[in-house]
């Protein structure tokens, strides 16, 4: 009787015992794509997902980009269910959570390092501009955090007197604005200077303070305050 060979999805399956081996024991030594095949592994059970880790990464660009993508966005890559995009957004939102950690329950003021790290990771991969305003209370700690405006601030206006009225129903005694750039490049233009000193202006009328202006362009900032633009 000849010898039977492995059962079929032997290697496979043997693959994904050393890949969960490598894991455990050093997870920095994974490169990006196996990080994506063994996540996926886990909403596709039964299919090779090396493939598809590389394509992702390939039409996204980075595991950034990826993670942070939109669910239609994934949602037009062929193979990819709802069940492999939640995957990718638990990763996603697990990793915001613990960086906003690092100063949700701190004055922002203290842990400035720790708030641009989580703007960062949040806004910097996204491929649309997005308008936040950070409101503060007298300790420096934040209340809320809104999303005020989507889409290029010359086209989706950040209306002050909005962004002041919120500031008194929250009771906040200062704000952070921040907004990224898509393109790359955090250098503020003349639209972001100006709507930062409106709104400035009109809150120190109420004795709120603007700490800051912060613009993300991928992972790279400006500080309208460092460059003394505020």
């Amino acid at each position: 009787m000849p010898a039977r060979g492995p059962a079929p999805g032997a290697d496979h399956a043997g693959h994904r015992a050393r890949l969960r081996a490598r894991l455990l024991a050093e997870p920095q030594s994974l490169a990006d794509y196996e990080l994506v095949e063994y996540l996926l592994t886990l909403a596709i059970p039964r299919r090779d997902t090396k493939p598809l880790a590389k394509a992702l990464l390939r039409e996204f660009g980075s595991l950034a980009q990826l993670i942070s993508a939109d669910p239609e966005s994934l949602r037009r890559v062929e193979g990819l269910g709802d069940g492999a995009i939640a995957a990718l957004k638990i990763v996603q939102a697990s990793s915001l959570f613990m960086l906003k950690g690092e100063f949700r329950d701190k004055p922002i003021l203290s842990s400035w390092d720790a708030l641009l790290d989580w703007l960062r990771a949040d806004m910097g991969p996204i491929d649309i501009e997005r308008v936040r305003v950070l409101y503060l209370n007298t300790r420096n700690m934040l209340i809320r955090d809104e999303l005020v405006s989507e889409g290029s601030i010359d086209q989706s206006a950040i209306y002050t007197r909005e962004v002041i009225k919120r500031a008194l129903e929250l009771g906040a005694s200062a704000m952070i604005l921040v907004h990224n750039h898509p393109s790359g490049s955090p250098e503020p233009s003349r639209q972001d200077i100006a709507i930062t000193r409106d709104i400035a202006d009109a809150a120190a009328k109420l004795g709120i303070a603007v700490h800051d202006h912060i613009i993300i362009g991928g992972s790279d900032y400006r500080s309208m305050r460092a460059m003394g633009l505020l």
